[in-house]
């Protein structure tokens, strides 16, 4: 790497670590009712960060090759209380026990290193909300060797970055938003209606 191109990695790095939001910043936030997180735990709230749950949904496609131009159909299941074993060859839609409101920041969903540790990836692509997102988060589930997962465990993190500049329309004002309002049960793909 040129040093001209090191300098900008590092001065660009060093900004985006900057702008996520601290633990009083987020607190600052939900007072002013900018984020909403329900239900919300003290405890849940990192130095930089807030620690979301597993839900009691998961879901699965039903078939088993899956067409970008169609409405793939899903079916749900609850997580028993003695837990549910994922499996490498599965892939899982799961949802966020919390519901949350973000009006003027971008959300980013991570998941946390003991979620990772145990080889679950919480979203395949999906990481980052819009400012406006209003919903539960669906998870993008899968796993590299079989493992027992539990409602109400945590499952990844929420962080904020500051938006540059107004926003023209948010996320749960724009008419074609597919993921506005989400629900506690994990929503399917609506790729379908995209054109293309």
């Amino acid at each position: 790497m040129l040093y001209a191109e090191l300098v900008f990695f590092c001065n660009t790095t060093v900004k985006l670590t900057r702008m996520i939001l601290s633990d009083l910043r987020i607190l600052e936030e939900i007072a002013k009712g900018t984020i909403v997180i329900e239900p919300y735990n003290r405890t849940d709230l990192g130095s930089n960060s807030y620690d979301v749950h597993l839900g009691k949904w998961l879901a699965t496609y039903t078939d088993e090759v899956l067409d970008a131009k169609k409405h793939n159909t899903i079916t749900y299941f609850e997580i028993p209380e003695e837990g549910y074993v994922l499996h490498p060859s599965g892939f899982y839609l799961g949802v966020t026990e919390e519901y949350t409101e973000t009006h003027a920041h971008v959300p980013f969903l991570e998941g946390k290193s003991s979620t990772g540790r145990l080889g679950i990836d919480i979203h395949a692509t999906a990481g980052k909300g819009d400012v406006g997102f209003c919903g539960n988060w669906t998870l993008e589930i899968s796993c590299k060797q079989p493992v027992r997962v539990y409602r109400g465990m945590p499952i990844g993190q929420l962080i904020y970055f500051p938006v540059d500049g107004e926003i023209g329309v948010k996320y749960n004002q724009k008419g074609n938003a597919k993921y506005s309002g989400q629900p506690n049960k994990p929503i399917e793909s609506m790729m379908w209606k995209n054109k293309f």
